[in-house]
């Protein structure tokens, strides 16, 4: 997308000031769809944007079950709600798997740049079992050790979301002394964009 900024890029970034004090502003559901056609969804953590761009990071297991489903169909939607300002924002895009094995220099670079951004804690998870395996992580920390200034692992995998559509409902609180309280939506907008010839 260029250096060109989409519409909605400071409406989240706005949002994500004002819900700073939250840990859990930086976390957001992404959902996939399964081999079976179903949704499969689950809570990830915000990296940033990629430099230059509009396009989500996502740091994650190229164990896991959502890399197989993004290489059978790459296109996925976050689902990302602020709870202080009540905003929510759905994010739907085309996700660009960022492997070891990846033969773009270019993105192998963004990969590594990803995991020297990471604390040491957070890429510790990736010399641990399988996801979704249970572990005791004192016994991770004891049995493992990771060299700071080492590369990314194997196991760890940079996805990139490009978004082509943006959803963005304003959601008002309501409140009376005579009626009970209802969330109402006052406002929706949409932001699309042409996909791109492939």
């Amino acid at each position: 997308m260029g250096t060109v900024t989409a519409p909605w890029k400071q409406l989240l970034l706005n949002a994500l000031e004002s819900n700073s004090h939250l840990k859990h502003s930086s976390f957001f559901q992404l959902a996939t769809v399964g081999y079976n056609g179903r949704p499969s969804n689950r809570t990830v953590v915000f990296r940033g944007f990629q430099e230059n761009s509009d396009s989500f990071q996502i740091n994650t297991d190229s164990r896991s079950h959502k890399i197989e489903e993004l290489k059978h169909c790459p296109f996925a939607e976050i689902c990302w709600y602020f709870t202080d300002s009540w905003e929510q924002f759905r994010i739907g895009g085309r996700i660009d798997v960022i492997d070891g094995s990846n033969p773009d220099t270019l993105k192998i670079q963004q990969r590594e740049k990803s995991w020297f951004a990471s604390s040491v804690k957070s890429r510790l998870q990736y010399l641990g079992p399988n996801p979704g395996l249970p572990f005791i992580s004192e016994q991770l920390n004891e049995e493992t050790s990771l060299d700071p200034s080492a590369g990314p692992v194997g196991a760890f995998c940079l996805l990139v979301l490009d978004p082509d559509q943006v959803v963005f409902p304003v959601f008002l609180y309501l409140s009376s002394f005579m009626i009970d309280i209802s969330w109402a939506v006052i406002r929706i907008m949409i932001f699309s964009f042409p996909l791109e010839s492939q």
